[in-house]
């Protein structure tokens, strides 16, 4: 009997930590420049994205629009050419408002992870 709890045990131990790398097998964001929430006073020229995994350029895209949903962005989105974790979009003027930032991205792996926040410009 308490060879079968032992087992038990083990066997649910393993999947947890199994469970865990599972988890953490997408891409996350690491950092976004404008963070996200952030409240800036002087409008962005572009918005920098970086992940905690390689990605795909092919199949990730960053977006970004005001609060009424237009394109604010130039639709130039491209990975950072010493860095393959780093995504960049450049920005039309901005005025001051809520903009949103929506970001799908495909890991060297094979992943696929998407997500959105919003910054503020002006007060």
């Amino acid at each position: 009997m308490r060879n079968n709890r032992r087992i038990t045990g083990a066997i649910v131990a393993a999947l947890i930590l199994l469970s865990e790398n599972v988890a953490f097998a997408h891409a996350q964001l690491r950092r976004a420049v404008p963070a996200p929430a952030a409240i800036v006073g002087t409008a962005p020229s572009e918005v920098l994205l970086n992940f905690s995994e390689s990605l795909e350029a092919s199949f990730s895209s960053v977006v970004v629009r005001d609060s009424v949903g237009k394109r604010v962005d130039t639709a130039d989105a491209h990975l950072d050419t010493g860095d393959r974790t780093t995504m960049r979009v450049s920005l039309t003027p901005l005025v001051p408002g809520i903009y949103i930032v929506e970001w799908r991205v495909l890991t060297a792996d094979t992943h696929r992870a998407e997500g959105a926040f919003i910054f503020r410009v002006g007060q």
